[in-house]
């Protein structure tokens, strides 16, 4: 879907002809279209939700707050910042330039925040919210000095990236957000039975066996990882993390085993709409992303309250 109207089955004959080589069935305008930038941006779409997905249950079993999402941490204004750093520096000209000034800005916060936290060798879950909040804060601060003193004018155009922008990823980005996602999943699928006993006490959980702190530090970092690769490379974009869990959790269980794998598919499929509709809703402008996933999440966050789901 989009502003030139290529019809499904068109675009079914088109993709299943380029897959076997024959003649296609699309226009040269449609075929780049297509191939070049449509179906890239789903799946680029589909990686970032996934990611975000995977994370938001995660942070949410580890810190058993509901209201945790993968910015808890303060990860966006970190990844932000770097992006500004690589902005200023010219490094926008380069592969992976920006996104990997965003990538290791994400890394300075992870591992700033989980100093901050740990005390000791046992991290504290609400000194690690804490944490993330404020250094959160602060970033955001530092983000809005840089915009406002700033005569570059890309930094001025940053402010649709803090909002989402998934039209800017490159093969390379894509391939790298693709990579943290699938090695994450992998990681964290296999506490999936640790997940669920940490979310019934972490006494509990060492009482049957678990390495808590361990599995903890882990995880965090992990789902911090994979975060960190996906919003280095859309910008930030609210409510994903926040939202898929939760439903994926009313529909499914609370068994990480189950719950782990249907956020991140279901996440995938909830990004790559809203993007749909980010495109078209008021076509041809083009709205960020993000604005239709706070659009979406407010309202569905006030139907949990008043239903008392927290």
């Amino acid at each position: 879907m989009g502003t030139v109207r290529i019809g499904l089955w068109q675009g079914i004959q088109g993709i299943l002809s380029e897959w076997h080589g024959n003649s296609s069935v699309l226009t040269d305008l449609e075929r780049t279209i297509l191939f070049s930038i449509r179906l890239p941006r789903a799946l680029f779409a589909g990686i970032v939700g996934a990611s975000l997905s995977l994370a938001g249950v995660v942070f949410q079993a580890l810190l058993r707050n509901p209201l945790a999402d993968p910015y808890i941490l303060g990860i966006s204004g970190g990844s932000a910042v770097g992006a500004m750093a690589g902005i200023i520096i010219g490094a926008g000209a380069l592969t992976l330039g920006t996104a990997g000034f965003a990538f290791l800005g994400a890394l300075v916060t992870i591992f700033l925040v989980l100093g901050i936290a740990g005390r000791g060798r046992v991290i504290q879950s609400t000194t690690l919210l804490l944490s993330g909040v404020i250094i959160n804060a602060f970033f955001s601060a530092l983000i809005m000095i840089l915009i406002a003193i700033s005569s570059n004018a890309d930094l001025h155009n940053v402010m649709f990236w803090l909002m989402g922008d998934l039209s800017v990823a490159s093969r390379p980005e894509m391939l790298a957000a693709a990579f943290f996602l699938l090695l994450g999943f992998v990681v964290i699928y296999g506490y999936g039975r640790a997940l669920n006993l940490i979310t019934t006490g972490e006494e509990t959980a060492m009482q049957l066996g678990v390495n808590v702190e361990s599995a903890k530090r882990r995880l965090l970092v992990t789902a911090s990882l994979v975060t960190a690769a996906a919003v280095s490379m859309s910008g930030i974009i609210g409510f994903v993390g926040l939202m898929i869990p939760h439903m994926m959790r009313m529909t499914v269980g609370p068994d990480h085993r189950l719950l782990l794998p249907a956020a991140t598919l279901f996440g995938a499929s909830f990004l790559a709409l809203a993007d749909t509709i980010a495109r078209t809703a008021m076509a041809p402008t083009e709205l960020p992303v993000g604005v239709i996933t706070a659009l979406c999440g407010a309202p569905y966050f006030i139907f949990l309250l008043r239903r008392r789901v927290f």
